[in-house]
């Protein structure tokens, strides 16, 4: 039987999924499975990396995602991912950026799946927490579903038995990172097939879900799904989409802004600069009246300890009667 905390979850994203992002995201989905951003292995072993990983208590259940191809270095951040108090250790075998693929770590994996496997079989020896792989469809000319087929049959005998797939192929030379999120065409039905192939395996899909229409679809087919930008640009469908899936009844958009607004208060006073605070809660009302002065606002936030500029954006979303109350499922 699927492990229900990983029905819903979102996705790993450089620049976004931050600490204090991950704690707006439990506030608006409290049954939603979060990942870090990737840090890479080096960054992790050199020292000094509490900074990187630290998290709030209440995110659990969240993963550790990590960038690497030395299983002997990987092993070791497994170490610290575990003695941190990580639920699990996710590797990245998906990002396409030119700068990850020259370190020999992202979506360039995919071609090597015996290095692959004995990453997580290090890493799995070194824990005792799930080691998990995120991947794509394929890389440039080895996007076969023969050549993805093997690649999960390969890393999957070395014990990992949860793969999250972003459901389409990564173009490692001519596209930037941005294009490769959109431009690539969507191939849900190849993870629905390689679900079937591998019923013993956990298989979560990611790339394009917007909807809990979607979400619910995909759920017939395999054991998660993944929500990527979604979550940024307009986080409160999330709520709507674990709604459905877990039946909880949401916080409004209003009530979740003050509980942030009170994490952002002690962050502040443990030195954390406003700016930093402000940038989780940009798509909080996307769609609702007064939307844009809510992001203008929060997006002119300067002074480093000002909590106010929040509390202005509140009011402003008061006055603007934006709608609290959460959209019908759809």
């Amino acid at each position: 039987m699927a492990d229900p905390s990983r029905k819903l979850s979102v996705a790993p994203m450089m620049g976004y999924t931050d600490r204090h992002f991950r704690y707006l995201m439990r506030l608006i989905a409290p049954h939603t499975r979060l990942y870090t951003e990737m840090v890479t292995g080096g960054a992790l072993t050199r020292g000094q990396s509490h900074h990187l990983i630290e998290f709030n208590p209440e995110e659990h259940p969240v993963a550790l995602q990590v960038g690497g191809s030395d299983p002997e270095q990987l092993a070791a951040c497994a170490r610290l991912g575990h003695a941190h108090g990580y639920d699990e250790i996710n590797l990245n075998c998906g990002c396409p950026s030119p700068r990850v693929s020259s370190g020999r770590f992202g979506a360039c994996l995919m071609a090597e799946p015996v290095l692959v496997a004995e990453c997580v079989a290090a890493m799995r020896a070194s824990v005792p927490i799930p080691i998990t792989v995120k991947t794509r469809l394929g890389i440039d000319d080895l996007d076969s579903y023969e050549h993805l087929h093997k690649f999960v049959a390969t890393v999957a005998r070395q014990g990992c038995v949860v793969f999250i797939v972003h459901a389409r192929k990564a173009w490692l030379s001519g596209l930037s990172p941005h294009e490769n999120r959109t431009v690539p065409p969507l191939d849900h039905e190849r993870v629905y097939r390689l679900k079937r192939d591998f019923p013993d395996l956990t298989i979560v899909i990611n790339g394009g879900i917007t909807t809990a229409t979607e979400a619910l679809r995909h759920l017939a087919a395999v054991d998660g799904v993944m929500i990527g930008r979604l979550a940024c640009q307009d986080s409160h469908r999330l709520a709507v989409i674990e709604q459905a899936l877990f039946g909880n009844t949401p916080r409004s958009r209003l009530e979740i802004a003050a509980a942030y607004r009170d994490y952002a208060a002690g962050q502040l006073e443990l030195g954390v600069a406003a700016p930093h605070l402000c940038r989780p809660l940009l798509g909080l009302f996307h769609g609702e009246p007064g939307a844009r002065r809510w992001r203008r606002l929060l997006s002119e936030a300067r002074d480093r300890s000002d909590i106010g500029m929040i509390d202005r954006a509140i009011e402003v979303a008061k006055k603007n009667g934006a709608d609290p109350r959460v959209r019908p499922i759809h």
